[in-house]
């Protein structure tokens, strides 16, 4: 619990207004768009600019105050979730797109600008900002870094580590550090690669600098519908390997068709898998592969192919896929998102086994998917009101993970390991691998007060030697030498 003193300073540093302390006001903040998990911070801090988000840094330094930041709260893995009595350094106000450089194809950012902000900067100009998470037209710039969130087109374009080029980051004692540079491939070591994805361990963001892209000369999404979720996954596979790259491929289930359509009346037939294919580039050549790609969806049994014929109808397309994850809320009171990856030729089989799963614990799952990297995204429906319903989707969901570590993949794919993960990641990286993360975690944030209880199968200090095991020679070495 924050002392009086403590909270005084926090008001010194920020503000009457940028803090709250009112149990009501604080439960705004007990949890992130993962619900299941809720605690009640201490303290909220709003700051307005960098110098504040330092002073409060400085103060939970000097007091050994366990912080966590936080953007529009729409993570789906607990990352944002307070820690008990700590504070949450909520970055709602640092809201504005501070330099637009086109002639060098960068925007910079305070952390608190909403993903399509930054799009509808630049798009008068014809550029474009790539990362499009589901949630991107709420989430934020300071969320997607510390999530390293993708969406839709990171087949083609990437996700968000790829389009950060420089950081601006408020370490864990206070101390401002600059990783990176706007220009392409700087010296040194890719500190901006770490800090991206480290889930709000390492610092905080309060500037980014964004590479932003040309819009393609033409675009064209396609909506092909097949009888099995089977048959479009092969369209997915025989898509790839004609040796086309295209900008989007995402996959559908009938559950998550009916979600969509009673959430936003995207037209969608109802079928048991539809796929969503966007191309674009050249004209000439985006025409000549959509043709190629609807006759490989006939070829596996697409009984309706639709290419959207205007931007509008484009609109409509995506609304729905966007749309689907809160759209399940039409279908079931409650349900969990989940993030796994595979390769994309296991998609077929884990499906299966998910079903299998699903019929045994006796719930039903909606499948949402990027399919052409293999993140897949199932939804497990259930209702707390039922005693032991929500205690058997959880065991689902994490069922699931463990099928995709068996199957060569990974436990998440863009929404970060957080609190629900933890205990996932330990099976999947050995006792050395995770020790040897502890001191990177240990070289930004010797207190542990960044984010702490997050990642991690278990508490680990700066300090211990975790695990029975021939110490990496990185450990040996000692953290200052590492850096």
């Amino acid at each position: 619990m924050l002392s009086s003193g403590q909270i005084a300073e926090l008001r010194a540093a920020v503000g009457a207004d940028g803090l709250l302390t009112e149990r009501a006001q604080l439960q705004t903040y007990e949890c992130d768009g993962l619900t299941n998990f809720r605690v009640l911070p201490g303290a909220v801090v709003l700051p307005r600019s960098t110098e504040e988000v330092q002073a409060v840094v400085r103060i939970c330094a000097r007091h050994k105050i366990p912080f966590v930041s936080r953007g529009a709260g729409t993570g789906l893995s607990g990352g944002a979730l307070p820690a008990a009595g700590g504070v949450v350094i909520s970055l709602a106000r640092m809201s504005r797109i501070l330099q637009v450089d086109l002639a060098n194809g960068y925007v910079v950012v305070e952390p608190g600008v909403i993903n399509t902000q930054v799009t509808e900067r630049v798009r008068a100009e014809g550029y474009f900002y790539a990362p499009d998470p589901s949630s991107q037209s709420v989430c934020t710039i300071g969320g997607n870094v510390a999530e390293n969130s993708g969406g839709a087109h990171c087949l083609k374009y990437g996700f968000t580590v790829t389009h950060v080029l420089a950081l601006e980051v408020v370490l864990p004692s206070g101390e401002l550090v600059h990783f990176g540079s706007p220009t392409l491939d700087g010296p040194g070591y890719d500190l901006a690669g770490v800090f991206v994805g480290s889930e709000g361990t390492l610092g905080i963001a309060t500037k980014v600098t964004l590479r932003i892209v040309r819009r393609p000369e033409m675009v064209q999404t396609l909506l092909a519908a097949f009888d099995s979720i089977t048959a479009a996954g092969q369209t997915v596979s025989d898509i790839i390997a004609a040796g086309m790259l295209p900008s989007a491929m995402e996959i559908m289930d009938r559950l998550a068709i009916q979600a969509a359509e009673a959430a936003v009346h995207a037209h969608y037939p109802q079928c048991g898998g539809l796929l969503l294919v966007e191309l674009d580039g050249p004209c000439t050549e985006t025409e000549a592969l959509m043709r190629e790609v609807q006759a490989l969806c006939r070829g596996n049994g697409a009984w309706e192919v639709r290419v959207a014929q205007s931007e509008q109808e484009r609109a409509v397309v995506w609304k729905g896929r966007k749309a689907a994850f809160a759209a399940v809320g039409r279908i079931s009171p409650n349900y969990i998102v989940q993030d796994g990856v595979v390769p994309r030729t296991a998609l077929p089989h884990l499906l299966s086994e998910i079903d299998t799963l699903a019929a045994a614990a006796g719930l039903r799952v909606a499948n949402v998917f990027h399919a052409g990297d293999g993140n897949l995204h199932p939804l497990v429906l259930y209702d707390r009101t039922v005693p032991g319903q929500e205690e058997a989707a959880l065991d689902l969901s994490y069922r699931i993970l463990h099928l995709c570590i068996e199957n060569g993949g990974s436990i998440t794919g863009e929404h970060g390991v957080g609190k629900e993960k933890q205990q996932a990641l330990g099976a999947m990286f050995a006792e050395p691998d995770l020790a040897t993360m502890q001191l990177v975690r240990c070289a930004f944030d010797p207190d542990g007060i960044a984010n702490p209880d997050k990642v991690f199968p278990r508490p680990r200090l700066c300090a211990e030697k975790t695990g029975p095991y021939v110490p990496h020679p990185l450990e040996t070495a000692g953290v200052a030498e590492f850096f």
